[in-house]
């Protein structure tokens, strides 16, 4: 289970961010401890509030935690993650608020906890919890018998392909898979040895090497896209500069970008956004199928609620029944019958809890397996359309090339023959 944490403030963008439903198939409010609001938007505010009495900024702790692909986690393991976390991070009977996601057939989970300790109002201090997070992980991937990622294990094995989350925002906004980004530019860099070979690579792909705004080095796609090749490729400046040289030698970005937009390859750029159009057609049945899959699950799941609610309410008040009134309950507190059959509607109480989260978990478990389904469709689509795309940006950097290669043979013709440059016009009479 991969743990990242932050301390953070913002507590009306958390509880948005959160709670969009626009981004996650299926939200839901697992836990809200230690408030007095029963909604998370309050709670978070609350956490905000006792802040105010202190000098803290960063006054909430925010965690997400992401299980295997492939793996059906149960809630219990989730909750006991968090206790775990709780214990190690020294957070233990803060306010906290959980929160589940599910998005393409997986589920994972948000967890927020307040950092100011009241009693002494002041932040609690959290030193080095991004190594306690990661010790905490590898144990979980060992308890439950995970195959454990070989870069959390090893720092230096970690996969090159993985991506922040500015990397996958700026990807969604061109409609693109953000590991096939990273992987085109880690290739291009492999296969290269020197400054000129590396911009050839790009090139081929559609990229032109370019110098950035802050003395770096980036790439620029045909839509001007600035992509940074320290972030994008997993290199150090050090790495780049040995390799590119200096980067006040490299064309600006707006030298590449006007480059990138000649003529000859208007044509292409409109063949890519024909491409995206299509593709956004051709997906239409699938976006479809997935919207009145959702629908369904919602449907089952809102169902099943109502269903355990009434069933509840009928057994508590059966429970209820069970405790006499008037003299025969005074009797029975004194002869001890009525504690034991207090105790009795207890251990009911806590067993028809249990039924009804398994209930749950066994659909939630059955409904992402249908979802997973749908979601090896939609990824086989996907790696399609990438490729056509990767294909069209390639005949964009071989029209580039050869708009120069002509455009030096006419240059290399005038040279040698004195012709003028404007061959329409004959020779002066």
């Amino acid at each position: 289970m991969i743990l990242k944490g932050s301390q953070r403030g913002g507590a009306r963008q958390l509880a948005a961010h959160l709670l969009k439903v626009e981004e996650n198939e299926h939200v839901e409010i697992h836990e809200i401890a230690g408030f007095v609001s029963e909604d998370l938007d309050g709670a978070l505010r609350e956490i905000y509030a006792i802040s105010q009495g202190t000098r803290c900024r960063q006054f909430m702790f925010s965690l997400s935690l992401n299980p295997p692909e492939k793996e059906s986690v149960p809630i219990e393991y989730f909750e006991k993650a968090l206790t775990d976390i709780e214990k190690k991070l020294k957070l233990e009977g803060q306010p906290r608020a959980i929160v589940f996601h599910e998005k393409e057939g997986r589920r994972h989970c948000h967890a927020v906890w307040s950092r100011i300790d009241t009693n002494e109002m002041k932040a609690i201090n959290l030193p080095y919890f991004k190594m306690k997070l990661q010790d905490i992980s590898r144990q979980l991937y060992f308890q439950y018998g995970w195959q454990i990622p070989r870069g959390l294990m090893n720092k230096e094995e970690r996969n090159p392909l993985n991506f922040s989350l500015k990397e996958w925002q700026q990807a969604k906004r061109l409609q693109e898979d953000p590991q096939v980004i990273k992987q085109l530019f880690q290739s291009c860099w492999e296969v290269s040895d020197s400054k000129d070979s590396f911009a050839d690579a790009l090139q081929e792909h559609g990229y032109g090497l370019a110098r950035g705004d802050q003395r770096g080095y980036v790439a620029v796609d045909y839509q001007g896209e600035v992509f940074s090749l320290s972030r994008w490729a997993g290199l150090k400046r050090k790495q780049l500069k040995d390799r590119l040289g200096n980067p006040e030698a490299l064309s600006s970005i707006n030298t590449i970008r006007r480059e990138m937009a000649k003529p000859m390859t208007d044509r292409l750029r409109e063949l890519l956004e024909e491409v995206k159009k299509e593709t956004k057609i051709t997906m239409e049945p699938l976006l479809q199928r997935k919207r009145a899959l959702v629908k369904h699950h919602r449907e089952t799941r809102a169902a099943l609620v109502t269903k355990q609610e009434a069933r509840c309410q009928h057994e508590t008040l059966e429970r209820l029944r069970r405790l006499p009134c008037g003299i025969k309950g005074i009797w029975f507190r004194l002869i001890g019958k009525y504690q034991n059959i207090n105790a009795q509607n207890e251990q009911e109480t806590k067993t028809c809890g249990h039924r009804d989260r398994d209930e749950k978990q066994t659909l939630v478990i059955q409904q992402l397996s249908e979802r997973q389904q749908l979601q090896q469709e939609f990824r086989a689509f996907k790696e399609q359309h990438q490729a056509q795309i990767l294909e069209l940006k390639q005949g964009i950097a071989r029209s580039k090339e050869m708009l120069t290669g002509s455009q030096k043979k006419i240059d290399g013709q005038q040279k040698t023959f004195g012709y003028p440059r404007d061959f329409d016009h004959g020779p002066a009479m």
